[in-house]
């Protein structure tokens, strides 16, 4: 059904860029053009997760997690000029799962472009060539008939409706009916002010949507004109017994029907405060307002805080129908300056009904503005998390699908698998729902709102403590599942989709809160219990193990209610011996990630140690002990140019000039001018901060990335499984990845990259990391000088944690085959620069497994003002 509305166009060539020469070694087109900023900075308590995917705030009314991206000069923000509340968190290189699976498309305005050509040339009936051109130049199809956005939206509507309307109730079905019956223009101001921020208010007569939207009254007026509901003929609902019925309520409370419904609301129904008023108006116009008010602020928010105190003035006694008597009448009054009891009525004068008159002001300053209204938007974003089966989603994802239909590129060849199970019920859908928000509402507590204090942890710990029991039911019912019900792998993705991987979340959580009010002997009882399900939040495995054996270490010893040993310090050997049994237990245990496993072997030797266990006992791992990068200083010229500005105006970029003296003295990075150096000592090299290990990943995974896994290739427009940045792709196929790094460990990699390579570099078929601007030669000269273990060490890695792992690979990857063979990796550092945690811990894997990694230090011999 998915593809039913688009006609399919002949098969065309690839239209990717050809590869580029190679004599001078520079990084590919695909790969970054300069030094990133590292941002990849995890907290404490969220390193190493599978949540990376999910750190910007889920809104608190609104069902799924939305990411709002920072907008392009194209964009909708150009659109309205009406101010809007800001968003705490914005982050433009944000990619949620579809987009993340998807190929990179063109910008706004060029896919817009593109598809409106595709969709002139889509005729009825006619299919020749000259058929399709005559239409593309006559503009039969022209702007005001479909678009993109409305496209996109339809088709994730009709798709949800075709495969999973048993989700959807009667009211609802009949919402989503007269839906389809607005007209073009109705439907295409409700997708552009969906895809804006939440419950905002917009200025209509600031909505720049002309050239879609030729009648933007009659447009406003479809959407807010008040709609009828049919009085329901289904059965009441029972009385909630379960805990499962009770969270579907809580869910279903935020967004009930009565009797009628709009699409969208009227500010002059619903703004019924100055303080909401206020935010409609521009910092011009609220300096005007507050001249008049003579009131004064530094900026547009003190302005706007004065102007609703003004308002408030003298309204608390005289809205009573209370007025403070006259000089003369007090003279005569037997208690002077009290004030009369008086009927409310015309007589109060204008002091009593001044915050409607500043209300009446503003918005006849703002005109008539429109809001989305709140239970039909939480409807439609309901649909899309059932469409996307991912809890985030922008708008990029509402367009990326139809995009990559309408491209002229090759993808690999998969099954396609959509299960339409995946919710089971209304209720388990709005109590997945209710889940989420209540994680929002932990994570709001402990991240968004500054610092923490006693009493919010005490409120994460009430909100633990609500979902505590239902947490354990669900994990035993999932657990069933896994038992009886799921196959090949089918429960890992769609776990993800339980209210029970937001309640472990919670839980996690909890966790770290009883520790922080040192309740340590709750917390180690819940991390046991974490530990001892296997079914969500796989990739934290390691940091509860971590965490356990450290409290067996330190707390535990004086915290057992009954000890085993009345002696103190045999007490503490008792439970340093089961600290050391976790150790092990973490290191045998195939979910916790490799990048865990240096602390934990640490810790494990630290112990053996002080329970002298005898030396032949004691476990050894010299084998990975880490060697400290070496360190490399290479001189240069550096350029400085004081009249740099940065875009839009903000101050000049930290990156630093300088002089390629190898290369006829041209301008380059601080990269590029350590490249050349190391040029000059005989190494070969790429400056790909990761790009070349994430193609080299792709040749080498290629057929386990798109083996048959069910609900993870939802398209057949996808270049990696949905799984592939999550916490379950490795341990769903987790026997064929293991295999597959024996073989690369037995020097077999050079077979497999030839394999892919001769069959697939015709059609430079999209795959996620891939970029095949690189040479062959270099590919398999590269692997030949990488020991095989090392490189199978790094795959893993990659294979665990692939979307939290893409950042803080080393800058340069370099390689020799002469006076021997090797591979080494060079973080380029210059003038105060510092390492981030997650380049500590590339450093980390990579040296562990026997890799040889270096600091360049850019150290400038001249520098030159220009």
């Amino acid at each position: 059904m998915m593809d039913a509305w688009l006609r399919k166009s002949k098969p065309v060539d690839t239209s990717q860029q050809p590869p580029r020469s190679n004599e001078k070694r520079t990084q590919p087109t695909d790969g970054p053009s300069s030094k990133r900023i590292k941002r990849e900075q995890v907290s404490e308590s969220d390193q190493g997760s599978d949540d990376d995917l999910q750190t910007l705030p889920l809104k608190p009314l609104p069902g799924v997690r939305r990411v709002h991206l920072a907008h392009s000069a194209h964009s909708e923000v150009s659109d309205d000029e009406t101010p809007q509340h800001s968003e705490a968190e914005v982050d433009t290189h944000k990619r949620t799962a579809i987009e993340s699976s998807l190929p990179e498309v063109k910008s706004e305005r060029e896919a817009l472009e593109e598809y409106q050509s595709f969709r002139a040339s889509q005729g009825d009936g006619d299919k020749d060539a000259a058929g399709a051109a005559s239409r593309l130049d006559s503009r039969k199809w022209v702007r005001g008939k479909t678009s993109l956005y409305v496209d996109a939206f339809n088709l994730a509507l009709g798709t949800v409706l075709d495969e999973e309307s048993h989700l959807f109730d009667e009211k609802e079905m009949y919402i989503f009916d007269q839906w389809n019956k607005l007209g073009y223009e109705a439907q295409f101001l409700y997708v552009r002010l969906f895809l804006r921020k939440t419950a905002s208010w917009h200025r209509i007569a600031r909505l720049r949507y002309h050239e879609d939207v030729q009648n933007m009254e009659t447009a406003v007026n479809e959407l807010q004109r008040n709609r009828d509901l049919p009085s329901s003929s289904s059965n009441p609902r029972p009385a909630l017994e379960s805990s499962e019925s009770k969270s579907a309520l809580m869910a279903e409370d935020n967004c009930i029907f009565d009797g009628a419904f709009t699409f969208a609301d009227m500010s002059e129904n619903h703004i019924t405060n100055v303080e909401e008023a206020t935010t409609l108006l521009s910092l011009d116009e609220v300096k005007t307002l507050a001249k008049e008010a003579k009131v004064q602020g530094k900026n547009k928010g003190e302005l706007a805080r004065s102007i609703c105190r003004m308002s408030s003035q003298q309204a608390g006694l005289l809205s009573m129908g209370l007025r403070r008597s006259s000089t003369i009448d007090s003279v005569d009054s037997s208690g002077r300056n009290t004030p009369e009891a008086e009927s409310p009525g015309p007589g109060l004068g204008e002091d009593s009904n001044r915050r409607k008159h500043f209300l009446d002001k503003i918005l006849a300053i703002a005109g008539p503005c429109i809001r989305l209204s709140l239970p039909v938007f939480k409807l439609f974003e309901r649909v899309h998390l059932v469409f996307y089966r991912s809890t985030e989603w922008t708008e990029k994802s509402l367009t990326t699908i139809i995009l990559a239909k309408i491209s002229r590129r090759n993808f690999p060849k998969y099954i396609v698998s959509r299960s339409s199970n995946i919710f089971s019920s209304r209720d388990q859908l709005l109590e997945f729902e209710t889940a989420m928000r209540t994680e929002y509402a932990v994570d709001s507590i402990l991240e968004f709102n500054g610092p923490v204090t006693d009493a919010d942890f005490r409120g994460v710990v009430n909100i633990f403590e609500e979902i505590y029991q239902r947490w354990k039911i669900l994990l035993q019912e999932e657990q069933e599942k896994e038992e009886r019900v799921y196959e090949s792998g089918e429960g890992a993705y769609l776990r993800r989709l339980n209210p029970a991987h937001s309640y472990t979340r919670i839980v996690h959580k909890a966790a770290h809160v009883f520790g922080r009010l040192k309740e340590h002997q709750r917390e180690h009882a819940l991390l046991t219990e974490l530990l001892e399900q296997r079914l969500f939040h796989l990739a934290r495995r390691g940091s509860w193990y971590q965490r356990k054996a450290l409290l067996e270490e330190h707390y535990m010893h004086a915290l057992e209610p009954e000890p085993a040993y009345t002696d103190i310090e045999t007490q503490k050997k008792h439970w340093k011996r089961i600290a050391v049994t976790t150790c092990e237990t973490a290191l045998e245990d195939r979910d916790c990630h490799l990048i865990y496993h240096y602390d934990i072997q640490k810790r494990l030797v630290k112990l053996e140690k002080q329970l002298k266990i005898p030396k032949r006992l004691q476990h050894d791992f010299g084998h990975v002990r880490l060697q400290k990068p070496e360190e490399h200083f290479v001189e240069g010229i550096q350029l400085k140019k004081d009249d740099i500005v940065g875009r839009k105006g903000r101050g000049p970029s930290t990156k630093t000039i300088w002089v390629d003296e190898a290369e006829g003295d041209g301008e380059c990075s601080v990269e590029a001018m350590c490249l050349s150096w190391y040029r000059s000592q005989g190494w070969k090299g790429y400056h790909a901060e990761g790009g070349i290990l994430r193609t080299l990943f792709a040749y080498l995974f290629f057929d386990i990335l798109f083996l048959y896994i069910p609900n993870v290739f939802q398209t057949a427009y996808q270049t990696c499984p949905l799984d592939l940045h999550t916490d379950a792709f490795y341990p769903t196929r987790a026997s064929e990845i293991n295999h597959r790094l024996v073989e690369v460990a037995n020097n077999g990699a050079a077979g497999l990259i030839k394999e892919v390579d001769e069959r697939e570099r015709g059609n430079r078929t999209c795959v996620v990391g891939l970029n095949w601007d690189y040479e062959l030669d270099d590919l398999l000269e590269l692997v030949d000088c990488f020991d095989g273990a090392a490189l199978a060490a790094v795959c893993k890695v990659m294979a665990q944690e692939y979307g939290q792992r893409g950042g803080g690979i080393p800058d340069l990857i370099l390689w020799r085959t002469k006076p021997s063979k090797e591979v080494m990796f060079a973080e380029v550092k210059s003038a105060n620069d510092r390492l981030s945690d997650t380049q500590r811990l590339w450093i980390h894997v990579l040296t562990g497994a026997g890799v040889k990694v270096a600091l360049c230090n850019a150290v400038a011999k001249e520098v030159r003002e220009v």
